[in-house]
């Protein structure tokens, strides 16, 4: 792997950190199997760059598109606590009107930045290049991860994970849960939508197209994150999303330069054969993990 595809995939992995760690508010904090994620990274990115274009700080249209993502996951939420849409069933008819949205807001499947001024336009040149956009993406997430490890820290954060440990327990403790999902929601898909504002901007242009498999994606960084680096401290559980998300991107590139693997017939149109085995490969390897220490222990 050459280290131009070495930083592409540590650039890509950093930006979809910043969705782990909004797959990790969803799926583990609230146990609320999101889908949502799908329709609010193109948001994030299609809201950023029609900003971009309209001449508005970059930065400023990122903060518009977390925003956007933000209200996305309400009406999530709100689809579910308010009129009692099942979890999975509220994302989806919130991820599928999405993609009608977005193409509203872009005007076209899809939306050309060349020549705009982006996040990374006054700091990157052509000799940096390489590592710049990796140390200004993961200056973001480094902020993201401090601001979950402080949130997780105060009353609010306490309550949204005991609603998603035990739901019944924090009602009968005087928690409002709709609250805390409705939050809950809020927060990870406003990071899920940074994550697209930063990768339209990476990539050049926004497409309708971007957000397919996002949520596979996420989700797989969570499992790899945690099957490597098994913690409870929720400043290290928040550290090794991020690792399993960049350690998920490399391992894809390592995938598609490998020269057996390019012996055998496999290449880049088979990207997505090559994502959904090592998200088989990630949600084996924690069952493996425990029969193998049992036996151990056994033995």
């Amino acid at each position: 792997m050459s280290l131009i595809a070495f930083f592409g995939a540590l650039e890509s992995g950093l930006i979809y950190g910043l969705v782990a760690l909004g797959v990790l508010i969803s799926f583990r904090t609230l146990d609320f199997p999101d889908l949502t994620a799908d329709g609010s990274f193109p948001l994030g990115g299609a809201v950023a760059g029609i900003s971009i274009i309209a001449g508005i700080n970059p930065w400023l249209a990122c903060a518009f598109g977390m925003l956007a993502g933000s209200v996305a996951g309400i009406v999530t939420a709100w689809l579910h606590v308010k009129l009692g849409i099942l979890q999975l069933l509220a994302s989806i008819l919130v991820m599928v009107a999405l993609y009608s949205v977005n193409l509203r807001i872009m005007g076209a499947p899809n939306l050309p930045l060349l020549g705009e001024t982006t996040v990374f336009s006054t700091l990157v040149s052509d000799g940096n290049g390489y590592w710049m956009r990796c140390l200004i993406i993961g200056t973001v997430v480094l902020l993201a991860m401090l601001f979950l490890n402080w949130f997780y820290s105060t009353e609010t954060g306490l309550s949204m994970r005991a609603t998603g440990s035990n739901l019944r327990m924090a009602q009968a403790q005087g928690i409002n849960t709709s609250w805390m999902t409705i939050i809950g929601m809020a927060i990870s898909n406003g990071l899920i939508a940074l994550a697209g504002a930063l990768f339209v901007q990476t990539q050049g242009g926004a497409d309708i197209s971007i957000g397919i498999g996002t949520i596979v994606i996420g989700l797989a960084a969570v499992i790899i994150g945690e099957t490597i680096i098994p913690a409870k401290r929720i400043w290290l559980i928040t550290f090794a999303v991020v690792v399993g998300a960049v350690l998920y991107k490399l391992f894809i590139q390592v995938a598609l330069s490998s020269q057996t693997l390019r012996s055998i017939g496999f290449g880049p149109q088979d990207l997505n054969l090559i994502t959904a085995l090592l998200v088989v490969l990630a949600l084996v390897l924690p069952k493996a993990k425990t029969k193998f220490l049992s036996r151990k222990v056994r033995a």
